[in-house]
């Protein structure tokens, strides 16, 4: 076996700055779904219409994300980076001075748009500086941040309760267009990333969306993937969604303490199964070349039946556990999905390839959340959308048994 490259200096450099826009990225979409009794008291809406703000920005987040990956895959990612978080934090503050629903609903779909390039070029980034038996944990580490986004997510709710609904949105959109000017200065590419400039335009011609496409589609696994992606955002979103609500009806929870339950303890819990499922993976990876597909597997076998848990008894420490246990083992795939990706498809696509995973998980999760409304304006018990949920995670484990690495994918 080739002896592996050695890092980039600045490759651990880049996973911190990331982290904390990952960060970012989840706080300023997840941090709604905790403030629901807020938002109603000051913009009346259904409930139907309180999962559509979720829900479509879910739906053009996906539509976007095969287009973001692209650009990420021709154009500087870390450029790429730093207008997404520009641009989704100036919406985030544009949130906070909506004052009709119809308001609300364009600028949740303006933070689908401007959010969509963050994840491909970020994870294509870390796989650009860390391409040996390191990727993985750095995968991780960076979307510990997403884990710590979410679960600071219940912060909105509190403020809610606080300071009012808008002040979150404010601060946190003015926190991020601030970062934004510092990355200007620290985020670059690895070295030998950027071509000459007399060769700058040849090479850009080389990665074109459709022989992109083209090319992931030709492979088995990549479409087995997909699948897999689909059903799993199609019971992830589901329980994010709305397991705020979920928790605070059945347990009689005020606002800020059920979306801080059910934000805090499984992102927390999500924060620690990154680094696991990351660390173990690598490790696992130097003597079984599936490694980084057998510990998603590991991961999903535990979550389903842990939402299950949640989502039946009566005792609220036993739900908060099995949140615990479900958000540890659900994010062994996060830590390992774009290593998984750089052993089914071509190097030049990895964004573009993750795009689109991201465009059928995302439209799934939009289609969960709203289905989600739709039964409780029906008055139909909502823990039936996490049983839901539980199964199509378990299915997901039977997915990934199916995807085979290429023969030509070392590390």
């Amino acid at each position: 076996m080739a002896a592996n490259p050695p890092l980039p200096a600045r490759a651990w450099l880049v996973v911190g700055l990331l982290w904390a826009v990952g960060l970012l990225n989840y706080l300023d979409r997840v941090m709604i779904t905790t403030m629901r009794g807020s938002l109603l008291e000051a913009i009346p809406m259904t409930d139907a219409q309180f999962g559509l703000l979720t829900s479509v920005f879910l739906l053009v987040y996906a539509v976007l994300s095969p287009f973001a990956g692209y650009l990420a895959d021709r154009f500087d990612r870390s450029r790429v980076i730093i207008g997404s978080l520009f641009l989704w934090s100036l919406v985030t503050w544009l949130t906070a001075h909506a004052r009709t629903y119809e308001q609300l609903l364009m600028t949740r779909a303006a933070m689908g748009l401007s959010e969509a390039c963050y994840l491909p070029a970020a994870l294509a980034l870390i796989a650009d500086y860390h391409r040996g038996p390191t990727r993985s944990l750095a995968t991780g580490l960076h979307l510990s941040g997403v884990m710590v986004g979410a679960a600071l997510g219940g912060v909105g709710g509190w403020l809610a309760e606080h300071r009012g609904w808008a002040y979150a949105f404010d601060l946190f959109g003015l926190i991020g267009l601030g970062y934004s000017l510092v990355l200007l200065f620290l985020l670059r590419g690895p070295p030998g990333s950027a071509p000459p400039a007399s060769a700058r335009s040849a090479s850009a011609t080389r990665v074109r969306f459709g022989e992109a496409l083209t090319s992931l589609f030709r492979q088995p696994a990549f479409l087995v993937a997909l699948c897999f992606w689909g059903l799993l955002g199609l019971g992830g979103w589901a329980v994010t969604g709305w397991m705020p609500t979920y928790l605070g009806e059945h347990f009689h929870l005020g606002q800020g303490s059920a979306g801080l339950s059910a934000t805090a303890y499984t992102n927390c819990a999500g924060l620690v199964g990154m680094l696991v499922g990351g660390a173990w993976a690598d490790r696992w990876s130097r003597t079984n070349p599936r490694a980084r597909i057998l510990v998603p597997i590991i991961g999903l076998s535990v979550a389903a039946p842990a939402i299950l848990l949640a989502a039946s008894t009566p005792v609220l420490a036993l739900a908060l556990l099995a949140l615990v246990f479900y958000g540890l083992a659900r994010t062994f795939v996060d830590a390992n999905m774009m290593p998984i990706l750089c052993l089914i498809a071509d190097p030049r696509y990895r964004a573009t390839g993750y795009g689109v995973l991201n465009f059928f998980g995302c439209a799934a999760g939009g289609v969960a959340i709203y289905a989600g409304g739709w039964l409780r304006d029906a008055h139909i018990d909502i823990s039936l959308v996490f049983q839901f949920g539980a199964f199509a995670i378990a299915g997901c484990a039977g997915l990934l048994w199916f995807i085979r690495p290429r023969p030509a994918a070392a590390e």
